[in-house]
């Protein structure tokens, strides 16, 4: 089949690659020029695992092209809606602005037949309004909706290995489903399950993911409040609990909580949608979420005051890792990066290294200091922080950095690490939700008394290498 993409950022993209390895031809839109010319070049402007591999596959193919020019959307048989929805800027409704310029823009060039397909995160009630639009404008035309549920990082497997499709339709859109089952032929050979709905459950069912999502990470971030409050040890409430079939043990990883570009704005969304249609109280609960979420950023930052002896002025802290989560460059609303500005701001100098994210990172502060390896990142630190659990962060071994920093002090912000390795190669381990020292370790416990205890405040950083 011939589609069109319309956007493409990280959804549209991938979204478009993947349409062209499953055989279809597929060109996508975007407003901006570079981005497109990046495209083009089999150049993605971000970050994802196998993805410019894919690209330049598909362009060579002949399957796949970018354009600037709406009018190149002309002659496809479906149309995705793959543009942003952000958070505005002064609420926490999403800004529909892109999805309803998007739609006006594709209006002209639709053809008897053709069905929209909108793919963007929006808020329950979107797609009616829109359905209606389309169908003012161009009687013949459709408008279906098949949210997406990428996950970052994995987002071309979560493309072509789908866990499910939905498709929500009008009543009488059963040529759309016809069409959509086209499109993801291979899914559907495959036994993926798909799932036809209303346009409203069809929204409802991906800020509900999100929203479960959120909740979950927030719960276990809760209860590793409690555990810091009581000496237990969150890592293995969560294993203990997770066996229960009915709760499992995915998402229960308490640390420095959610980011990125989706969850935080998604369920911001959500509760301002639900005020508007009178059911606010039913989502009170995600205020709530949202403030533990955000409660762990303090935390770690506390945490680090804690091992410089407490205080941050003049202490030199290394901080390994600024995207919000590994294989990514994503550093929107990112945990890891909101606190190494904030360490910063109390008064600390501050070195941070990510695999991926640091030009994203220097974009939005650059005036934090940014490292090229982890050696450089830790040299004579007074604490190290892990604070994006990349797997090259998991693996460090803690004898090979404990000649290079300072103080041997690390805040574990992921709970990533082998606290035990750690302990034994002298390092002090602290982490969200866990004790100082390990249970019956005496001599954990004292050396993490000694290193704190010798710890000094200065005044002035002292000049690096």
């Amino acid at each position: 089949m011939r589609l069109s993409v319309i956007g493409c950022g990280y959804l549209g993209a991938v979204h478009a690659a993947c349409m062209a390895k499953l055989g279809h031809d597929v060109v996508g839109i975007d407003v901006d020029s570079a981005k497109v010319a990046s495209l083009g070049a089999g150049e993605p402007p971000f970050f994802e695992p196998g993805l410019a591999e894919l690209l330049t596959e598909a362009l060579e193919s002949g399957r796949l092209q970018f354009s600037t020019d709406i009018a190149d959307a002309a002659g496809s048989a479906v149309h995705f809606i793959a543009v942003g929805t952000p958070q505005k800027r002064t609420e926490n409704g999403a800004d529909l602005s892109h999805v309803a310029a998007s739609v006006d823009a594709l209006l002209p060039h639709l053809r008897e037949g053709d069905v929209v397909v909108g793919k963007s995160t929006v808020p329950v009630g979107t797609a009616r309004g829109l359905s209606t639009r389309i169908t003012e404008a161009c009687p013949s035309v459709t408008l279906a909706w098949n949210p997406e549920f990428l996950r970052e990082g994995y987002a071309i497997k979560d493309t072509l290995e789908p866990d499910r499709l939905v498709y929500g339709l009008d009543d009488a859109n059963s040529g759309a489903q016809l069409i959509l089952d086209e499109v993801y032929a291979q899914a559907l050979a495959d036994g993926r399950p798909r799932l036809v709905m209303d346009y409203e459950t069809a929204e409802l069912v991906k800020v509900s993911a999100n929203a479960f999502l959120a909740t979950k990470i927030s719960f276990i971030n809760a209860m590793a409040e409690v555990c810091e409050a009581t000496g237990a040890d969150v890592s293995l409430l969560a294993d203990a609990i997770g066996h229960d079939d009915r709760i499992g043990r995915r998402f229960l990883n308490a640390g420095l909580g959610f980011g990125g570009g989706c969850l935080p704005k998604d369920i911001r969304a959500f509760m301002a949608r639900a005020g508007e249609l009178g059911a606010d109280q039913a989502l009170t609960f995600l205020r709530e979420v949202d403030s533990i979420n955000m409660r762990r950023r303090s935390r770690m930052v506390d945490l680090a005051r804690e091992v410089c002896g407490g205080s941050l002025l003049g202490q030199r802290i290394a901080v390994l890792g600024l995207a919000f989560k590994p294989n990514s460059d994503d550093v929107r609303d990112s945990p890891a990066l909101s606190v190494a500005a904030q360490l910063q701001l109390q008064g600390a100098a501050v070195t941070a290294i990510d695999p991926q994210a640091v030009p994203n990172a220097a974009r939005r502060f650059p005036d934090l200091a940014y490292a090229t390896s982890v050696q450089e990142a830790v040299q004579n630190a007074d604490a190290v922080l892990v604070l994006t659990e990349w797997e090259e962060y998991r693996t460090l071994n803690p004898e090979d950095l404990a000649g290079l920093v300072a103080r041997p002090a690390i805040v574990d912000g992921r709970n990533c690490l082998d606290a035990t390795a750690w302990r034994d190669a002298g390092w002090t381990y602290r982490a969200l939700g866990r004790p100082k020292a390990a249970a019956g370790s005496a001599a954990a416990a004292a050396a993490d008394a000694r290193l704190i205890g010798e710890a000094r405040p200065r005044v002035a950083a002292e000049p690096r290498a």
